[in-house]
């Protein structure tokens, strides 16, 4: 068994209240959930309105295999919102 997981840190400078940033993020965990079959949820910085970090999870038999989902699901993102991606972390295990 392969898990790959990945962490999304993102800034959305045009975000002015919690309640604005709650509806950008709840959009793309959605999108982002029906699209590809991932663990994904919003995983830091709740309380700060410019600042998103969305954490998601594959679970697959192969390497390639989980790097390809992560790849995907960050391309998606990156083209599905006005979000800047700041940094990403990845890990296979």
């Amino acid at each position: 068994m392969i898990i790959g997981a990945c962490v999304v840190y993102m800034s959305a400078e045009w975000v002015n209240s919690l309640k604005e940033k709650r509806m950008v993020v709840k959009s793309i965990i959605e999108k982002t959930r029906h699209k590809f079959n991932v663990s994904i949820a919003e995983t830091d910085k709740q309380d700060i309105h410019k600042s998103i970090v969305i954490g998601f999870a594959c679970v697959t038999n192969e390497v390639r295999h989980a790097d390809e989902i992560i790849q995907n699901v960050l391309n998606y993102i990156e083209n599905n919102t006005d979000a800047v991606i700041d940094n990403v972390e990845r890990e296979i295990f």
